[in-house]
């Protein structure tokens, strides 16, 4: 019994369909409205995924372009002067064994001097180390010297 009311509704949809479609006054202009809604919905389907294509696309370009950032980062520039003499004074004069002071530090293209008189050669040789560990250094060059002799030339 549920078949046949089944297909007595589907049966009738489907001859109320073709009488709303092929009636000879309005049928043409129903069929015409129909056409172009359907048309308009395909297009509207299709720039739907194109912008949805297009969305996908620029993040996995932004995804990509973040990741090849972070596996070559870009080189910094070396600093400059002032920045490298403030970079050595502040680590050679955390070791509470290197008196401050007693020496000046410069540096100029990179190149850091150590200037003055230090107690001892081990002293000089805790700062020369120290200074050796600061990135950005071209050369030093180390013009320290114990109380009493001359200072060495460049």
């Amino acid at each position: 019994m549920a078949v046949s009311v089944r297909s007595f509704a589907l049966g009738g949809l489907a001859g109320a369909t073709l009488a709303y479609f092929l009636d000879p006054n309005q049928g043409r202009r129903r069929r015409k409205i129909a056409r172009d809604r359907a048309v308009a919905t395909v297009r509207h389907a299709e720039r739907r995924a194109a912008r949805g294509v297009h969305r996908a696309a620029a993040r996995a370009h932004g995804v990509s372009c973040r990741f090849a950032h972070f596996l070559r980062p870009e080189p910094k520039p070396p600093p400059d002067d002032v920045t490298l003499t403030h970079r050595v004074e502040s680590v050679v004069f955390r070791n509470p064994a290197v008196p401050e002071g007693r020496f000046n530090v410069n540096a100029e293209d990179g190149v850091v001097y150590l200037r003055g008189e230090l107690d001892t050669p081990e002293r000089i040789a805790i700062v020369e180390k120290a200074t050796s560990k600061v990135p950005g250094i071209r050369e030093i060059r180390n013009l320290l010297h114990p109380p009493g002799t001359s200072a060495p030339h460049v």
